[in-house]
């Protein structure tokens, strides 16, 4: 029977607030004039960059670019590119706004794997978007139980150099 929310996210500190967006620029410039965030980092995410990539249970094939900062709890901010993905879904049926809460972890496979034993299993996962070809993230479906989804997220040792706003 699976838990009403997975013991492994009751451990562990909220680091991250996920926030889907239509427009990443203007949104960037939205959120640091409110919240005087300026250390922004700037993705692209894809098949080109996360090699490893999935889609409830099957190969994924999705897109976002994002901007990260601040910390304790650290903004994202997603514009969806290509779908299907979770982000796409959620926009569907809830509009753009809080979509998540991520979670930082050493090591995401063993967290996973504490998680598959309770059935819990990932919706969407990205693996290996650092320069050395690690980092991972894995999004949990817990809409039904939470109204949003978790994340958890194993940072890369050096990250690919952040791209411009524009």
């Amino acid at each position: 029977m699976r838990a009403v929310v997975p013991s492994a996210f009751r451990e562990l500190a909220v680091t991250q607030v996920g926030i889907l967006v239509p427009d990443l620029a203007s949104a960037i410039r939205g959120y640091q004039a409110a919240l005087n965030l300026d250390d922004w980092l700037i993705y692209t995410y894809s098949a080109d960059t996360v090699p490893e990539m999935t889609y409830r249970g099957e190969a994924g094939r999705f897109g976002m670019r994002l901007a990260m900062a601040g910390s304790g709890p650290q903004i994202e901010l997603i514009e969806p590119l290509a779908g299907p993905s979770v982000y796409h879904e959620w926009i569907e049926r809830h509009g753009y706004g809080v979509q998540h809460l991520g979670f930082h972890v050493p090591d995401l496979s063993a967290v996973a794997r504490r998680l598959a034993k309770e059935d819990w299993f990932p919706a969407q996962t990205g693996r290996g978007y650092g320069v050395d070809g690690d980092g991972a993230f894995a999004y949990y479906d817990t809409v039904e139980q939470m109204g949003l989804m978790l994340e958890l997220i194993e940072v890369p040792a050096t990250r690919r150099p952040s791209e411009s706003i524009a």
